[in-house]
């Protein structure tokens, strides 16, 4: 399996970016998808995770009501798209598969991860 993410650049502070995630290899459709970021000398962290159907979300408190993950089973591709961007959201962005139901927020339930897509902000 493999995972290519994309849509990351630069952007002004309030400004927008939607990232999208691509799997190759074995369909998407029965792992919970999840979006992580890292920021240099900070842990990789949780940003938004979905259900294999796409019924149910999670949200990190820092991007809930700004942030959206959706996934495209028959496109085998996942999306997260941020809206209102701030300077703290500026990170390595990290789409992941985990071969699992619910919500699984640590990294080390993910099986599958990108290469990661950088997100800067300007202020």
């Amino acid at each position: 399996v493999q995972l290519q993410a994309s849509g990351g650049g630069l952007v002004q502070a309030g400004g927008s970016l939607r990232l999208s995630c691509a799997v190759s290899g074995r369909t998407v459709a029965y792992y919970a998808m999840g979006w992580f970021r890292q920021a240099p000398g900070n842990e990789r962290r949780v940003v938004a995770v979905i259900t294999w159907s796409g019924g149910s979300t999670y949200y990190a408190d820092s991007v809930k009501g700004r942030f959206t993950i959706s996934r495209d089973n028959a496109k085998n591709t996942v999306y997260l798209q941020m809206n209102s961007l701030n300077p703290e959201d500026a990170a390595v962005y990290y789409c992941a598969a985990a071969m699992t139901g619910g919500l699984p927020t640590a990294p080390n339930w993910y099986n599958y991860w990108g290469q990661g897509t950088l997100v800067t902000v300007s202020s």
